[in-house]
């Protein structure tokens, strides 16, 4: 059976791709819309009266920017370095999709991507038309030029597909993407840990942003161990990594949340991340979710995490910006 070696736990936020001078790019972002926060929607300027004090205006200073990217950086080439070295031949990668190749008209809580290529095809014009403010520059981040092919696993889908059914989870089936762009969670993996060489790859989607149908925290942590039934029956001697891409809390930054998290996956417990309630898995911080299936799945394996760094990268004084992890399990 195919063998499990490594998990790796990534945010790919565009603050990690643009450089601290772009990152006021995204105020404009911040300030025209509402904000999910403890399980309350939050104005920018209620954020900055409700949150005066907490040392913000420390923390988005050029040289304090300048050094939450550097660590950042630094922990993305180190989880680099361990994904080439453990010799890798197939990754299942775990996002979400942001309304990059499904709308309004189709969103399934969780997919599972079993065709032979992953297309990455750089936006047509009025694809960038539509962006919000700041996203267009971090594009390269994510689509390397003139586009590009990714190879897939076609058996392994079907082995994790299969697996998701019998174990009650209707999974939606892609044998294409619904559009030619890639979604950013997959691309940023691809191009900055994988280093534009990737295995073929898995793209498993879960539903975190987007109501009415967006899957519990309890059932996203039992899908991964449904995903880790399915890789361990794929007929295969294939060494494989599972990925999960996003997080950690954002559009408003929360660090007792995120430590909260981290420290669960520490002891193996999902019930306390469960116990905040669904509401607070909303807006960016709703890509914690994308985390949750591996969680269970090292759980099951008994690996245990190495977090490489934790670093809340603010952007203003309310509070807003991207909360970055990395952390790796061997």
């Amino acid at each position: 059976m195919a063998r499990i070696v490594m998990g790796i736990g990534t945010s790919h936020g565009p603050m990690l791709v643009t450089s601290p001078e772009q990152w006021a790019s995204r105020l404009a972002f911040d300030k025209a819309v509402d904000h999910a926060w403890r399980g309350g929607s939050w104005r920018f300027e209620q954020l900055v009266a409700e949150r005066a004090g907490q040392g913000f205006d420390r923390q988005v200073t050029p040289e304090a920017m300048a050094a939450h990217q550097a660590r950042c950086q630094a922990a993305l080439d180190e989880l680099a370095r361990l994904f080439a070295e453990a010799r890798i031949d197939v990754a299942v990668i775990i996002g979400n999709d942001q309304m990059e190749i499904f709308d309004e008209r189709l969103i399934p809580a969780f997919a599972v991507f079993h065709g032979e290529a992953i297309t990455n095809y750089e936006f047509p014009p009025e694809r960038l038309a539509q962006l919000p403010p700041g996203i267009e520059q971090s594009l390269p981040g994510y689509i390397p030029s003139g586009g590009a092919v990714y190879a897939g696993q076609p058996d392994l889908a079907r082995a994790i597909i299969g697996r998701a059914m019998r174990d009650g989870f209707d999974v939606a089936a892609m044998k294409a993407l619904p559009k030619p762009e890639t979604p950013h969670a997959f691309g940023f993996v691809y191009r900055r840990i994988m280093r534009d060489r990737p295995v073929p790859s898995v793209p498993v989607l879960v539903n975190t942003f987007y109501p009415p149908n967006q899957p519990t925290v309890r059932r996203c942590y039992d899908f991964g161990k449904s995903i880790l039934r399915g890789i361990e029956e794929w007929d295969s001697d294939a060494r494989v990594a599972v990925f999960a891409s996003g997080g950690l809390t954002h559009f408003v930054i929360d660090e007792e949340i995120d430590r909260l998290f981290l420290d669960a996956i520490r002891a193996r417990d999902i019930g306390r991340v469960a116990d905040l309630g669904e509401a607070v898995f909303q807006d960016g911080t709703s890509e914690l979710k994308n985390w949750i299936p591996l969680a269970g799945m090292m759980a099951d394996l008994g690996l245990e995490p190495e977090i490489l760094d934790y670093v809340p990268c603010y952007r203003s004084e309310a509070g807003t910006g991207n909360a970055m992890g990395f952390v790796c399990w061997r």
